[in-house]
């Protein structure tokens, strides 16, 4: 079996056509053949495939006649003798089924062949598989509109024309740039667009660029310009150091492709120019949020270290986590983008995904709904998905209101601010109470779905809260548009569920999506109690008032409750983090300090504003590894304690260089292991886990001892409410199983009898059994497809051309490790 074979079903027939040279590909199999090269034959978009027909050794290629739709397409391919194979881009496909047919005819000599692939073919705009998008959907336009009463203020979308369609399809346009010699530039895109308040009136026109930018547009066949730049590529190509950058829109995002070029030539995905190495850079934006409107991406295509080295960068609003937290959505768009980058530049030797917060979210979560279409990724400040990451979100929110409740503020009577600060960082597991605070401030109000003014801690000092600002959703849609439960119950929903409704479902009555937000049974400050941090009846008044929220996040007395549906799509598709499927995916980590708004690392001037980027996330990763997969060697864990969040310079350089050297090893093992074996094997040495310690001024020595780095208290990792309630460190567990209240279980506390009546009470139902998997608990079956509905189901093989191995039907499940007992 080839290497390609256990690939995601995303990348199959990338994998084949670029890890195999063409004669490669099919010197076993003397028969006609017809191969997509930039994805599957059924997950195609745009109305344009790049095809390879593999010709047997006894048939004349001159012969080889190829009709699409019953119309000739001979002449769009390209020969290559040495190989046996022509290879061409077939464009005009219609959306849906396209019938591509390969013949020889050899007028009687016996040697008659014919090959048939049935293309798949999805509009641009998408969906391709991740099922039907959620309107209303606001355009972007060249220069922002106005809001009304009924529409949001547009976004600027640095093109010139308006979109086309409700797809906000715009034409794609093209740019020149250079890079400067220039000194002491600035790497800000030399095209900016203003910020654009949703709900602004007379919102900007114009942002300024920056006023020395290191990238200068270009004019062709204008002289040359006195400060024009070489560069010579990592393939030893030196090239006046021109960059084109391509923008438009995919999936109703919009793109940057930026790549170094050649003006004076042409460049089609059959002859690509040579200073491109084949490798894209791809930029994943930070955050989350789901609003209406289209956006520019986030991430900047001056990528200068990339750009330089001969990679392609890429990026699209869609799959930044601010403007889309659809995951599967966010896949597909990298899977069509990697598509039309294959179909018009050429094959891809490999990907690697880059991307803090919100954009290693996006890194993570892609290598685990749609594993293979990422080779590797380099990320910091890095949390695994935003399901899990959600479970410490909403339980830093119920804790924070508790703190402030009468209840408890009696308990806290003639003790210190210090003491009380004390215990609420024993019962959040971080190392002070800000970092609930963070994410109350920052993302609190991130899952509610209607219009809301936001509450938000107004002090570190005693968790004192306000609602000073003014009405907002996340739709970011005018207040009229928006649901309400009383005034406007078929409104648009503005959570993160609702935005993946095409996912998770909907409730019966049509009006909610599911959702996996829950706190039933959870025991808050339980390992704080056992350490004496706090006292029993700190942790039965809390366990009492803390409540939970209801499905639109309004705070509510009863804990929160999940739709076991979603629950069970979460786990299956992916979109909870799978160990199993990281496991196929080179990782470096590079982890800094963020854990606190108070406590400074030693090479800061202030401390984080929204410490929410905590340490342990990194083992949290490593632990669902070697849980799931058994080991955790293809992560590589860089961890420097003295620059806060971001990475020294040197450091983000040698991750670079670093993962190109693995990847470029990876691509060039041709043997038969399995690809997590392999991603193993080719780890370059200096990819090992290490330290710069935060005494460390240089920040250049590196520290190996892993318990030297852990004695570090700016590398050390704490813990989360989840965990201190008993939960384990994967923090993979959306919704615990129950096991009946055992007084036992709380040696050596000792409960009176109206405290235990109490907490009887509090949990009527039991507690979390933490030695069981959580309920829809359940092995990973991505790459999944929603195109016939929500929560999915597996895409099966690729189609083919070989009648014998053809699959045209979706939903064959072809990973044989589900067991019965499984089910829930």
């Amino acid at each position: 079996m080839h290497a390609c074979v256990r690939l995601s079903a995303f990348v199959l027939s990338a994998c084949l056509a670029t890890v195999l040279t063409p004669a490669q590909a099919h010197d076993d199999d003397d028969e006609l053949e017809i191969v997509t090269l930039s994805n599957r034959a059924d997950l195609v978009s745009g109305g344009d495939a790049l095809i390879e027909v593999r010709v047997p050794k006894h048939a004349a290629l001159s012969k080889v006649k190829l009709k699409l739709n019953g119309r000739d397409v001979t002449g769009a391919f390209t020969a290559n003798k040495s190989a046996r194979t022509l290879r061409g881009l077939v464009t005009t496909l219609v959306d849906g089924d396209n019938d591509l047919v390969a013949e020889i005819d050899e007028h009687g000599r016996g040697h008659d062949a014919r090959a048939h692939l049935r293309i798949t073919n999805h509009p641009i705009g998408g969906p391709v598989l991740s099922g039907t998008q959620i309107r209303p959907f606001f355009c972007a336009t060249p220069v922002p509109q106005a809001a009304t009463a009924t529409s949001p203020a547009t976004n600027a979308s640095g093109l010139t024309t308006v979109a086309i369609d409700a797809q906000c399809n715009i034409a794609t346009e093209f740019k020149l740039y250079y890079r400067t010699t220039t000194t002491g530039c600035s790497f800000a895109i030399p095209d900016p667009s203003p910020g654009v308040s949703f709900l602004n009136p007379n919102p900007p026109t114009s942002a300024s660029p920056p006023a020395n930018p290191c990238f200068k547009p270009y004019t062709p066949g204008a002289p040359a310009p006195a400060d024009l730049a070489t560069t010579t590529t990592d393939a030893g190509v030196t090239v006046p150091y021109i960059v084109r950058v391509e923008r438009g829109t995919l999936n109703r995002g919009i793109y940057d492709i930026a790549v170094l070029f050649d003006p004076t030539k042409a460049w089609t995905g059959v002859a690509p120019q040579a200073q491109w190495n084949g490798k894209i850079y791809y930029q994943f934006g930070a955050s989350t949020g789901q609003p209406r409107r289209q956006f520019r991406p986030a991430p900047a295509w001056t990528a200068d270290l990339q750009l330089a080295r001969g990679y392609l960068v890429a990026q699209n609003s869609m799959t930044d986590s601010a403007t889309n937290s659809n995951r599967v959505m966010m896949t597909e768009t990298v899977m069509m983008m990697k598509e039309h980058i294959g179909d018009r530049y050429g094959p891809v030797s490999f990907t690697l995904g880059s991307g803090c917060s919100g954009g290693s979210i996006n890194s993570n979560m892609n290598a685990s709904i749609a594993p293979g279409q990422l080779d590797g990724i380099a990320v910091l400040c890095t949390y695994p998905d935003s399901e899990t990451t959600g479970i410490e979100v909403g339980d830093c929110v119920v804790l924070v209101e508790a703190y402030q409740k009468p209840q408890w503020l009696a308990l806290m009577a003639g003790l210190t601010p210090a003491q009380i600060n004390a215990k609420k960082a024993a019962i959040n597991g971080h190392p002070d109470q800000t970092g609930c605070h963070g994410w109350y401030n920052a993302f609190g109000s991130n899952g509610k779905a209607g219009n809301y003014v936001q509450r938000v801690v107004i002090s570190n000092a005693t968790g004192a809260i306000a609602a000073p600002g003014a009405l907002t959703n996340n739709c970011q849609l005018p207040p009229a548009l928006v649901f309400d439960p009383v005034t406007n119950p078929t409104g648009a929903r503005c959570a993160a569920w609702d935005w993946a409704a095409s996912i998770f479902g909907k409730t019966t009555d049509g009006l909610r999506a599911l959702d996996t937000r829950d706190n039933t049974g959870i025991q808050y400050g339980l390992k704080a109690l056992l350490a004496g941090a706090i006292s029993a009846e700190e942790f039965v008044t809390l366990n009492e008032i803390v409540g939970g929220s209801d499905h639109n996040a309004n705070l509510q007395a009863a804990r929160t409750l999940a739709d076991t549906d979603a629950l069970k799509t979460a786990y299956r598709s992916g979109i909870v983090m799978s160990g199993k499927r990281l496991a196929s995916t080179a990782v470096i980590d590079m982890r800094g300090w963020d854990d606190s708004a108070l406590i400074i690392p030693p090479g800061n001037t202030s401390a984080s504003t929204i410490p929410i980027h905590y340490v342990w996330r990194s083992f949290s990763i490593r632990d669902r590894l070697d849980r799931e997969f058994g080991d955790h060697d293809n992560q590589v864990l860089w961890r420097y304690g003295r620059t806060g969040l971001l990475p020294p310079v040197t450091l983000s350089l040698e991750a670079f260089n670093t993962m190109d050297a693995w990847l470029t090893a990876l691509k060039a093992d041709s043997g038969r292991h399995s690809i997590e074996k392999k991603v193993r094997q080719t780890k370059p040495a200096n990819a090992v886990d290490f330290c710069l310690l935060s005494s460390d001024v240089t920040q250049l020595t590196k520290v190996t001892d892993k318990a030297v780095c852990d004695a570090d208290p700016f590398l050390q990792p704490h813990a989360s409410p989840r965990q201190v309630a008993g939960g384990p460190l994967s923090e993979n567990i959306l919704k615990c199983q129950l096991k009946p209240l055992n007084s036992v279980d709380y040696a050596p506390v000792v409960f009176t009898d109206v405290q235990w009546a109490r907490v009887q009470a509090a949990f009527p139902d039991g507690v979390c059994d933490w030695d069981k998997r959580g309920v829809g608990q359940r092995h990973v079956r991505s790459p999944l497809t929603f195109e016939d509905g929500p929560g999915g189901k597996p895409l099966g093989r690729a189609p083919s051309s070989r009648e014998h191995e053809s699959f045209h039907g979706r939903g064959h499940d072809d990973d044989h490790d589900w067991d019965d007992h499984d089910r829930d």
